[in-house]
């Protein structure tokens, strides 16, 4: 498969310095390990050292934390990368050893759970880190590689399978429904599962199916415990450790009058759309569908994050509703500026502003986004 240029790569190279720890993080099979295998490409290998920390044996180099120890390691090496480098134990404390006592070494660390690299390799390295996101193939990263009437014919067929980078190898839909099930049932919760405390696979992905079929809704965190059989708390704690493995992420309601405005509840959504008809086990096409609203909804704001992530947006996101029903999708607010956003797959009646948002936002910019503009959006 030819490599797709991936849209952070320039940001990339960029953040390789010395005296700072590159951590790229994202969800597995996203391409973290592909990108950083092309940036290599075009380094000297007499340069670089590179390690995985799932490796039994190059993990255990790193567990003599002591200056001669990793003296002895790097020699005169000019790059360290370590893949997966949340399975190395105390990796926050050893990388600040290495980056305080090397300064003219750069060093990336790629992992795909936020968790263990937030707890286990954040701290220790305050003021020495630069942090990048990968997720999986964005619109705008397609837009070399195709034409406008090809992304048209592709859309489809991205909303029902997603955009991870393996997908591009199969043109059999079959195929790809058989890699998504695979990821689901191997990958996806592998950092979950061997997380201190967490066993029970079988009530994660329940607890997805019903976020899945929630999507574009509030999620009451009481009635998915009741209907799991589970504590609130814990459907809580699940929820965090999902969005911290890069499976689905919240999003807040918007709201600066809280009588009319909901604010309390969230909304779920999930980083890939392949992943959500996974756990619910439903690649079927449009004309078989009655979730389309639910899947174009998820799709525009899954590409949305990635655009704004890619270009490196500073951006809060919320969706709005008020008590009385009305309710605009996706909310943007950027440097005081609010940008509002409704999402229709197919508009066939006029869509106005909802009354209470433009007394309340006057200002604020309001958009109609349907499949016959939607690339301005994420493109």
């Amino acid at each position: 498969m030819k490599y797709l240029q991936r849209a952070i790569s320039n940001r990339f190279s960029q953040k390789v310095v010395s005296g700072k720890v590159l951590i790229l993080l994202g969800a597995r099979r996203v391409g973290k390990t592909e990108l950083i295998n092309h940036f290599l490409s075009n380094q000297s290998e007499k340069d670089y050292l590179k390690f995985n920390g799932e490796d039994i044996t190059h993990a255990k180099i790193f567990s003599e934390r002591s200056i001669e120890n990793y003296k002895r390691i790097l020699g005169a090496t000019k790059l360290l990368v370590i893949d997966e480098a949340q399975k190395i134990p105390n990796i926050g404390l050893i990388l600040k050893l290495i980056v305080d006592n090397f300064p003219d070494l750069k060093i990336i660390a790629t992992g795909s759970s936020v968790f263990d690299l937030a707890n286990k390799l954040g701290e220790p390295l305050v003021g020495r880190k630069n942090t990048l996101y990968l997720y999986p193939f964005a619109q705008m990263e397609f837009q070399n590689t195709e034409n406008y009437l090809e992304t048209k014919n592709k859309l489809e067929e991205r909303m029902i399978f997603g955009s991870y980078p393996e997908l591009e190898q199969y043109s059999i839909w079959d195929d790809k429904r058989n890699y998504l099930n695979e990821i689901v049932n191997s990958y996806l919760f592998k950092d979950i599962l061997t997380f201190e405390g967490i066993r029970q696979a079988d009530k994660i992905i329940d607890l997805l199916r019903l976020i899945a079929f929630q999507v574009g809704k509030e999620v009451s965190l009481q009635e998915l415990g009741s209907q799991l059989q589970m504590g609130k708390n814990t459907v809580e704690r699940y929820l965090d450790l999902l969005s911290k493995v890069f499976v689905i992420f919240k999003l807040k309601g918007f709201s600066r009058n809280l009588r009319k405005e909901v604010s309390k509840m969230n909304r779920w959504y999930f980083y890939d759309n392949g992943i959500r008809n996974a756990i619910i086990g439903n690649f079927n096409r449009f004309n078989l569908r009655n979730d389309v609203g639910e899947l174009w909804e998820n799709y525009l704001i899954s590409e949305r994050i990635k655009f704004q992530n890619n270009i490196g947006m500073f951006v809060t996101n919320y969706f709005w509703r008020t008590y009385t029903q009305q309710e605009i999708d996706w909310i943007e607010e950027e440097n005081g500026q609010l940008r509002a956003y409704e999402f229709k797959w197919n508009n066939k009646r006029k869509i106005k502003v909802p009354l209470s948002w433009s007394e309340a936002y006057p200002k604020a910019i309001f958009k109609l986004i349907t499949n016959e503009n939607y690339l301005d959006l994420i493109t």
